[in-house]
């Protein structure tokens, strides 16, 4: 492997990794994606009776469902810095063993406060995530397929949605514990992953990064700074993917999925509808994951862009016309548009901008941008929706996503089939 003198030039080392083992690092590396999707769904199924069993206030829910999210903002702070201080495979090995003390604490706590920080640890894992994870498969992928192995974060971060789901719906009528099986579910996939990931390699890109000489004997001056007028508009990206991405509403809807569903009138029937929403979840973002390197990152943005829009505002018309039916299929077309354009590019898009010596920085800033919103929705939805009525609340996320979709025609570049060092923005 040669080492670069400048992190400018064309580095090929991710050529050196083909074929299965590439697979199975990504596959390995993504498995930290299902952790995310799992850990940051689960509480959907266990919400409502926590709140019953300790009586909280609208406010005092709002910061136990939302622990875990403000983790993710510590997370994603931390994150950038972590993950070039120890290298890809450590932070990924760290990211598995948060995950699991997380569970195994929110499984059994002694109130709503140790539960808060049980979620939060969990969180910090998945804001770490976020950036470790895209950034590691997008450095060891060849251009032709970086897309569609980066895009497997995001496919198993829906896959663990589905799943705990799923394992919410069948574990929620063993008895008034079932909040507890379901917290708890994780820890097997949990321990799976921390388990695999001393069979991961190294980054070759971040090892050349720290081995090039350059780096190591020359003083730049002036020294390049992140938060520069060079890397403005590939920040401007970076932000604003993760902006419109929690604007869209999507994690409030999965937070409190059930409760949306039962004010659209689906009763007993709600959580099985909210199964059934993981599931078209899951193949709408399959469908993602093989389209992004055929079609593109900005084509795969303006279809679920006008999927938004349409959805969204028809489903804001169905609650105020009081069609709780019908606004229920919309928040099924809205989730099919999420998954295949936002849901799928978001993560992709972020770790391509950047140069090597910044990506992982601008994988950090675009994830902040994204839990920082989230966080902040999820906390405030319970509020909003005591406060105010659905069709308010969905024409609100309507008009955010009309502005996406203006972002998307006049800002978003194309980077299909590049590869990381020739996308220079």
């Amino acid at each position: 492997m040669g080492i670069p003198t400048s992190m400018d030039k064309p580095v090929n080392t991710a050529i050196e990794i083909t074929g299965f083992r590439l697979l199975f690092l990504a596959i390995t590396a993504a498995l930290s994606g299902f952790l995310f999707g799992y850990d940051t769904t689960v509480i959907n199924g266990a919400e409502q009776r926590l709140q019953e069993i300790w009586n909280s206030t609208p406010f005092m829910h709002g910061l136990v469902v939302s622990a875990a999210l403000w983790g993710t903002v510590l997370g994603s702070v931390i994150g950038g810095k972590v993950t070039d201080f120890l290298g890809r495979k450590p932070t990924l090995f760290l990211i598995g063993v948060l995950y699991f003390l997380s569970v195994v604490w929110s499984a059994f706590p002694a109130g709503p406060y140790t539960m808060m920080v049980a979620r939060f640890i969990g969180g910090v894992g998945v804001g770490i995530s976020s950036i470790a994870a895209p950034v590691y498969i997008a450095e060891i992928s060849p251009a032709a397929s970086r897309g569609k192995l980066t895009a497997l974060f995001q496919f198993n971060i829906v896959f663990g949605v589905c799943v705990a789901l799923g394992c919410n719906y069948l574990l929620s009528g063993i008895g008034e514990n079932a909040w507890r099986f379901m917290l708890g579910s994780e820890a097997v996939p949990a321990l799976i992953f921390v388990l695999l990931c001393p069979f991961l390699v190294e980054s070759p890109r971040w090892l050349a990064l720290k081995l090039a000489p350059v780096e190591k004997s020359v003083s730049l001056e002036p020294k390049e700074r992140f938060f520069s007028r060079k890397l403005l508009y590939p920040i401007s990206l970076a932000f604003f993917v993760a902006f419109f991405n929690q604007l869209s509403g999507v994690n409030a809807i999965w937070y409190f999925a059930k409760r949306i569903f039962e004010m659209a009138g689906l009763g007993s029937s709600a959580l099985l509808v909210t199964a059934g929403l993981g599931v078209v979840n899951f193949i709408a973002t399959a469908a993602g994951v093989w389209l992004i390197d055929r079609m593109g990152r900005k084509t795969l943005l303006l279809i679920g862009g006008i999927g938004y829009v349409i959805s969204l505002a028809s489903c804001s018309l169905c609650f105020f016309f009081d069609h709780g039916a019908w606004a229920a299929a919309f928040i099924f077309l809205f989730m099919i548009s999420h998954a295949v354009g936002q849901g799928t590019v978001i993560w992709v898009l972020i770790a391509e901008v950047f140069p090597q010596k910044f990506r992982a920085q601008g994988q950090a800033l675009g994830s902040f941008t994204h839990w920082f919103f989230a966080a902040l929705l999820t906390f405030t939805f319970p509020t909003m929706a005591a406060k105010l009525p659905p069709y308010v609340i969905f024409g609100i996320f309507f008009v955010m996503m009309v502005f996406h979709l203006i972002w998307v025609v006049t800002m978003v570049p194309e980077t299909k089939g590049k590869q990381l060092e020739e996308i220079q923005l």
